[in-house]
């Protein structure tokens, strides 16, 4: 397999509207021959920035490594592609696998039946070589293999996070309808915050924005708390590559910026304020229960509020556009010289917030297609400031 120092290609993924955040994430992390995709930015890079990759990108939910690339037409071509390759460089008898199959073909109609052929012939290939067969672990293999078949060209990947990269490690319980973590780096970094102003989450939930934003102003890695990541398990694992990217002195210690949550669910913000501790952050983040109407945040020149409201299915349909009219009553009284972010899938309910937005990104939070807007709160007039969306 590849030294620590020869390069490679690899792909990074993330969710529908966040490929821009991602890239600019990876070309300051240093990767090369960057390349913008669907839900994704292929990159050149080495071992040890693929260890890099995984502990530091806040808005990649896994980072692939291709091993081969081939055309398919039917499953006795997908079955002896696969065979071709030798799959004990890779890994061994006592060590588990699985297979993830993303199929956009004619020539494949169901996934199951691309990933049941892709581990019958890895297996078989094992039982003609050493007359046994490493064993199927869907829930925690040691080797992720993943098959990506578009028309006729399939790409054989190892996948090197494992556990999807939003499962950070800080969050152990959740409210009913938590934020990916993903999601709200990505947002965070949309909004263009600057990491000094006043930031304000006055609908935190379990805190997974004001988390982010508090690992952001204090430039702590988003895999500190990661218990593993997929390539600890693969054969050319380098473990004293990985401890020095971990001893790094990363974190840079952010003391002015404040960092502010609330929430008018006591339950939420008792599970927010174990997922801080989680976290070491009960020193850098100030939360509270407090419903928004009657939140005031602090007397201060500019700050910004990044927030993710109920836009029905957290509340009932009846009572979600007077809601959305107290939000812009809220805003525009308590939030002069604010920047407010508030994304929504509910576009009835937004048009009640009364604000005329001076950006809007779409953004996809699961399967929910959904608005991500930005409102600029003035004393008096004042031109809106234009807003990099990228």
């Amino acid at each position: 397999m590849d030294s620590s120092s020869s390069k490679f290609k690899m792909v990074a993924k993330t969710f529908r509207g966040l490929e821009n955040v991602l890239y600019k994430e990876l070309k300051q992390l240093g990767a090369t021959d960057l390349e913008l995709g669907n839900r994704m930015v292929e990159f050149t890079g080495d071992k040890e920035f693929m260890y890099r990759a995984n502990f530091h990108l806040r808005t990649a939910l896994r980072i692939l490594k291709p091993i081969a690339e081939f055309k398919v037409k039917d499953d006795t071509q997908l079955y002896n592609k696969i065979q071709s390759i030798d799959w004990s460089t890779y890994f061994d008898l006592e060590n588990t696998f699985s297979i993830d199959s993303v199929i956009f073909s004619d020539h494949f109609s169901h996934s199951n039946f691309v990933t049941q052929r892709v581990k019958d012939a890895i297996a078989d290939q094992f039982r003609e070589k050493f007359q046994k067969r490493p064993y199927v672990d869907i829930e925690d293999p040691d080797i992720k293999i993943g098959i990506h078949i578009s028309h006729d060209l399939c790409t054989v990947s190892l996948d090197s996070s494992g556990d999807s990269l939003h499962k950070r490690g800080y969050r152990q319980i959740t409210n009913k309808a938590p934020l990916n973590e993903v999601l709200a780096a990505g947002m965070i970094l949309l909004s263009g915050w600057d990491k000094k102003s006043t930031f304000i989450d006055p609908m935190c939930g379990s805190g997974t924005l004001i988390i982010e934003a508090a690992l952001m102003a204090n430039n702590i890695p988003p895999g500190i708390y990661r218990k593993k990541f997929g390539f600890e398990t693969w054969k050319d694992f380098d473990n004293e590559l990985l401890e020095n990217i971990y001893e790094e002195d990363n974190v840079e210690p952010n003391p002015e910026v404040k960092v502010i949550g609330s929430d008018i669910s006591e339950i939420a913000i008792r599970i927010a304020q174990e997922n801080i501790s989680n976290a070491g952050l009960k020193r850098k983040i100030e939360i509270k229960v407090d419903p928004i109407e009657n939140f005031t945040p602090p007397n201060t020149e500019n700050g910004i509020v990044v927030t993710n409201p109920p836009y029905g299915e957290r509340i009932k349909i009846n009572e979600i556009n007077a809601f959305y009219k107290s939000l812009g009553d809220n805003f525009k009284t308590k939030y002069k010289g604010f920047e407010i972010w508030l994304l929504s899938n509910n576009n009835d309910a937004i048009k009640r917030v009364g604000l005329h937005p001076s950006s809007r990104v779409t953004l996809f939070n699961g399967a929910l297609e959904c608005k991500f807007l930005n409102y600029s709160i003035y004393e008096g007039s004042k031109k809106t400031k234009n807003k990099n969306t990228e």
